[in-house]
């Protein structure tokens, strides 16, 4: 039984949010970490309301969650939880991992992360765990 929150997986909102370069750069700038929406305005170069209307698409789609630390947003990926969106999404995520674009986000991401003078907008923000490490 669905509790009152949870709506049923719609397959054509799922694949709507596969459907566009920037959901999926930023599916990949996550990957397996959580991720404060100021990093991902930063690595992308794209306003932070575009970013973030991109981010409540891939929220409603079920692709990603959020949770607040003070002043910082943060995301992380979730798996869908249909079980053949599931196993799609798992192989999307592998698909991105090796695709050159999205090394380059990630690469650019590191480096930001490891910048002993990071942007003003990154100062202080928490830097992603497998980054931070």
């Amino acid at each position: 039984m669905r509790s009152m929150k949870q709506r049923p997986f719609n397959m054509a909102l799922f694949f709507l949010a596969l459907a566009d370069r920037t959901r999926l750069r930023l599916l990949s700038l996550i990957g397996e970490d959580e991720v404060c929406v100021c990093f991902l305005v930063e690595v992308l170069q794209t306003s932070q309301p575009k970013i973030s209307r991109h981010l409540a698409y891939l929220r409603r789609a079920g692709l990603v969650s959020t949770r607040r630390q003070g002043k910082w947003m943060h995301y992380r990926v979730t798996l869908p939880p249909e079980l053949h969106a599931k196993r799609i999404f798992e192989q999307v995520m592998i698909w991105l991992k090796n695709e050159p674009e999205m090394q380059r986000d990630r690469g650019r991401l590191v480096s930001l992360c490891c910048s002993p003078r990071p942007p003003l907008q990154i100062q202080g923000a928490p830097r992603p765990a497998s980054i931070a490490g």
